[in-house]
């Protein structure tokens, strides 16, 4: 019983009756135009006293409904109501006004069959009801069939009687199973009328292909700048505590060190949350470059503990600034791994030179006991070889004998 009565009176089937009684509403006006133009016509000043009079204007009203639904605001508004009424799923419609030619006739057609139906629906909704619930009771209060009410005279007989209230009841249920039906059809065709165009889809998708490469940049940038910075501090506090009484010097340095690094991640992580406040500015901290930043970040390496050998060869003042923070990055990532996974007191070597207008960034370290992250198997390295290929070069790593190598190559010209 419930798998009938639910499509009939269900919530979904009573939101989308309701939209079909506002499209009724929304042909009213149309349909007394209509009335104006077939009246004199007809040479019937009561149109509304003939039903075929009625239908003409109806008819003669719904092309006049197609020509003003060529109004930009008509496929939003109409988009917007048929996502809370009719549950069509909000990404299967348009948002925006039609544009092209073929949208605003979509449009026409959709807002011509909204106000048919609707029409159709509501005259049924206003005429069935009162005359269903006459039959329903009409063996019950014998008043109403007397000859003022005005009904048929087949109904005074017995066996009408009997049958008017199933009669009466059948009628709301065809009512019922109408506007079911009607609201079902306009379900059906909104995504094919009022849905996004070819142009409106490959907008949403650029779109979200933007979206989805800031947000893996963003991801890219807290892994590298936070990540460094935890293991560095990990190994700068570690470091200190084993020196605590032997060394105060180099406690004072590792703090001092401490202190410097996470000002600067506190400074970093500011401007890469402020990218995702809306309305808010990328942030105040410019983001770190190979030229302006290399010397302290070897620095805050160092007072961890790790011996760092750099060969610089390059200027990093000459870099192209994209290159210079993709190379900051890359630099500063090899040197986190080399602090998670070969352990302190090891020797990592890096060297940066430019070789046949490609800028080469190396670091080597001996494995350490826990091993080196293999290619590819950590965010790091994905993120080392992301940064490359953005910029049209390329990045390798894994372990040769014991040592463990990264080697990015950045080019200096952009790709073309």
């Amino acid at each position: 019983m419930t798998s009938f009565i639910g499509p009939l009176f269900g919530r979904r089937a009573r939101l989308r009756w309701i939209h079909l009684i506002l499209g009724g509403a929304l042909a009213v006006p149309y349909v007394l135009v209509g009335s104006v133009v077939v009246g004199p016509v007809a040479g019937d000043s009561d149109v509304f006293g003939s039903l075929r009079l009625q239908l003409a204007s109806f008819a003669v009203g719904l092309p006049l409904a197609a020509v003003t639904s060529l109004f930009p605001l008509t496929r939003p508004l109409e988009s917007g109501v048929v996502r809370s009424l009719c549950g069509v799923e909000p990404d299967r419609l348009a948002h925006g006004p039609a544009r092209t030619r073929g949208e605003k006739g979509r449009t026409a057609a959709w807002f011509t069959l909204h106000l048919g139906l609707g029409g159709v629906v509501a005259g049924m909704s206003l005429a069935v009801p009162p005359f269903a619930a006459a039959l329903i009771v009409l063996p019950f209060v014998p008043a109403l069939r007397d000859d003022g009410m005005g009904l048929p005279g087949v109904l005074r007989h017995t066996w009408s009687l009997a049958l008017a209230p199933v009669a009466g009841a059948a009628m709301l249920v065809a009512l019922a199973g109408c506007a079911a039906a009607c609201g079902a059809l306009l379900a059906r065709w909104a995504p094919a009328l009022l849905g996004p165009s070819v142009e409106d889809r490959v907008a949403a998708a650029e779109a979200r292909a933007a979206a989805l490469a800031v947000r893996n940049r963003l991801a890219r940038e807290l892994h590298d700048s936070v990540g460094h910075a935890l293991s560095a501090v990990t190994l700068q506090a570690s470091a200190a505590r084993r020196v605590l009484d032997s060394d105060p010097e180099f406690v004072r340095e590792a703090l001092a060190a401490i202190e410097d690094t996470t000002r600067r991640t506190v400074g970093e992580l500011d401007a890469v949350l402020g990218v995702l406040r809306d309305g808010d500015a990328p942030g105040t901290a410019p983001a770190p470059t190979l030229a302006g930043d290399l010397d302290g970040l070897l620095r805050r390496t160092r007072a961890g503990g790790l011996r760092v050998t750099a060969t610089v060869t390059a200027d990093p003042g000459a870099l192209p600034p994209r290159v210079s923070r993709e190379a900051y990055r890359i630099v500063q990532e090899g040197l986190s791994n080399a602090l998670r996974h070969a352990g302190a007191d090891v020797t990592v070597a890096l060297r940066v030179d430019v070789r046949d207008d490609d800028l080469r960034i190396s670091v080597e370290n001996p494995l350490g006991e826990a091993g080196t992250p293999r290619p590819g198997g950590g965010h790091g390295l994905r993120g080392i070889a992301d940064r490359a290929r953005l910029l049209g070069g390329a990045a390798e790593a894994g372990a040769e004998g014991g040592t463990w190598r990264l080697r990015v190559r950045l080019p200096l010209k952009a790709p073309t």
